[in-house]
């Protein structure tokens, strides 16, 4: 007899548990755990995100609709009050140990798979402009009635993954984020003409990475 899994149950399946609770117990996320353990709360979010739900409402109420199909991950919808609580109080310290561990996942996979037609590391580098509310986020202000942040990426194609990141006002320019990075000698850096600086080119130079 042939079983089927959701979409939603394979993608935990990247998240063993064993791994997860070692990383709640290194750091007590569940010193105060109120009877909603942490992988429930993990459960929630991530259906938050795959869901696009926007409210603590619209994340119960889609967790009860599939309440019967929730056992085999073994949470149950929580109430928005428990939800809340668990948000505000559980370290974060917890969410980036579970983002490391799964990021070495990722990188171990890739490495099996056939090389790179570049014998040298290749990176792209770039920018982005994120909006955000400006009356919520009055340090974010780009212009005088907008307020934005932006994501300077670098991205590693050994398997397609960022490798730096870093969050900047909207109006940072790009040379200056560039400017504090640094790369292995041989690696190959793609950017645009945002990019353009003589000063940066001749560091670069100098460090033995080609642009």
């Amino acid at each position: 007899m042939q079983r089927f899994r959701s979409i939603f149950s394979q993608l935990l399946q990247l998240f063993p548990r064993l791994e997860f609770q070692s990383a709640v117990t290194a750091t007590k996320a569940e010193r105060h755990m109120r009877g909603f353990t942490c992988w429930g709360q993990f459960v929630s979010m991530l259906f938050c995100q795959l869901g696009r739900a926007h409210s603590l409402r619209e994340i119960t109420n889609g967790l009860r609709s599939c309440e019967g199909k929730l056992k085999h991950l073994g949470i149950e919808a929580p109430n928005r009050s428990t939800l809340a609580y668990a948000n505000e109080h559980r370290p974060w310290e917890l969410y980036q140990k579970v983002f490391f561990n799964l990021l070495e996942t990722c990188l171990s996979q890739g490495k099996g798979k056939k090389p790179f037609r570049f014998k040298n590391k290749l990176v792209s580098l770039d920018s982005t402009i994120i909006d955000v509310c400006l009356s919520m986020y009055d340090r974010a202000r780009y212009r005088r009635a907008k307020g934005a942040v932006k994501l300077h990426l670098v991205l590693d194609h050994d398997g397609y993954l960022p490798c730096f990141g870093v969050v900047t006002d909207g109006k940072c320019h790009d040379v200056k984020v560039a400017h504090t990075l640094r790369f292995e000698s041989g690696t190959i850096v793609v950017d645009d003409r945002g990019y353009n600086d003589y000063g940066l080119f001749g560091k670069w130079t100098e460090q033995g990475v080609y642009f």
